[in-house]
């Protein structure tokens, strides 16, 4: 049955869309990979909760640990309390512990779940923050705890550090300390400006190649504690340029979220397989996780081109849900797994489903059909009219 819609587009006008009508994706039963692949995983807000949405944080855990546990279920590792579970934005860290720890508690049934927590220096009050040291003790403070919980780190870039140090040797400090102390090899995490402009001059500087070199000199000074660095840049020749100059064993985690695909298929040059491919810490692999697993499964048994069949499509839906200002990814996000039934509500922490305009997401609708991710596409369709109707669209 032929399904169509009425959809604004950018000029405000509304049209007649009608859906493609092709099968979803979906991956095979037991699929295995030959890349490491984490999805960072977005929380599902409880709507029902007597709170002030801007002001406090209301989750629903049931839903949101199902979901982890679909991810799972596709082949997908868990990349908890990151940006994609709205860090910074609306979840606070005593909120971001008790996610970990229920994430944690969740894989312990699921045989072969990857789980790589966020650790970071987000309950510090930010302009109270004046020395190195109290970052620091900020980031060990989180540490001890995610580790108690015998979590495996995910270093995240610290607001409270871009704003205090005052050189790249800070830099320097500060993770040598944090390394230093690791229980097992963690994941590095370099978050652009673009994502967040707090973090603007991260590492020491502005120049995106001088800051790799100390980012590079952190990593080289302590290879045996750390597992990889995620860059999120969205610069592909940078992520490049910087997993071919890797210590041995060390993995480029992409978090490029608009050129993934041929990152993670690779070129193969350098002296490590490592320096020629990508592995994967991926926001945009919450939205597109039956895609990215169907892919992911073609790339393991070397069909490289059903791999670009698959997740090619993807790419513009990405970019559209990355699209400036980036921060707001998180909206499209939620919204994919609205329209796809994983959640019964389009309601986010901090109220952040108002973070993109209807235009916004009826084009998110129609690059997700175009990539074959509408999963339910007759839910899809009367989700997408709800919305529309509530923004006046009859």
């Amino acid at each position: 049955m032929t399904l169509s819609i009425k959809l604004p587009n950018t000029s405000g006008q509304v049209e007649a869309y009608t859906l493609r009508g092709t099968t979803p994706v979906k991956p095979a039963a037991g699929v295995k990979f030959n890349r490491i692949a984490y999805s960072a995983a977005h929380v599902v807000a409880d709507p029902l909760a007597a709170i002030d949405p801007w002001l406090q944080c209301a989750v629903d855990w049931d839903e949101t640990i199902a979901y982890r546990q679909r991810l799972w279920s596709l082949g997908l590792g868990v990349a908890e309390a990151m940006d994609t579970a709205q860090r910074g934005m609306g979840l606070d860290w005593p909120t971001s512990l008790e996610l970990i720890r229920r994430s944690l508690d969740a894989a312990k049934d699921v045989p072969g779940a990857l789980v790589a927590s966020g650790c970071g220096t987000d309950h510090l009050v930010l302009e109270n923050v004046k020395t190195v040291d109290e970052v620091i003790k900020g980031y060990e403070e989180q540490m001890a705890a995610i580790e108690k919980l015998g979590g495996k780190l995910i270093v995240m870039a610290s607001r409270a550090l871009a704003r205090v140090a005052k050189s790249p040797a800070d830099y320097e400090r500060v993770y040598d300390r944090i390394l230093s102390q690791a229980k097992q090899p963690v994941v590095l995490h370099w978050l652009g400006d673009m994502f967040d402009p707090a973090l603007k001059g991260y590492w020491g500087n502005n120049d995106p190649d001088k800051a790799m070199d100390t980012a590079l000199a952190v990593i080289a000074a302590h290879p045996d504690k750390v597992d990889g660095i995620k860059i999120s840049l969205l610069d592909k020749d940078k992520e490049i340029a910087m997993r071919r100059r890797l210590p041995a064993g060390v993995r480029m985690y992409t978090g490029d979220d608009f050129n993934y695909a041929e990152l993670i298929a690779g070129d193969g040059v350098g002296s490590e397989v490592t320096h020629g491919q990508s592995d994967a810490l991926l926001g945009i692999f919450d939205a597109i996780a039956p895609a990215a697993s169907a892919a992911l499964g073609e790339l393991a048994q070397g069909n490289v081109a059903k791999f670009h069949e698959i997740l090619g499509p993807t790419v513009p839906l990405s970019r559209h849900i990355f699209a400036a200002p980036t921060r707001f990814y998180k909206t499209g996000v939620v919204f994919m797994a609205w329209l796809n039934g994983h959640q019964k509500h389009f309601t986010m922490v901090g109220g952040q489903q108002s973070t993109r305009s209807l235009p916004h997401f009826a084009e998110l609708f129609r690059l997700a059909d175009a990539a074959n991710l509408l999963e339910q596409p007759d839910l899809a369709v009367r989700r997408m009219n709800t919305l529309a109707a509530l923004h006046g669209v009859e």
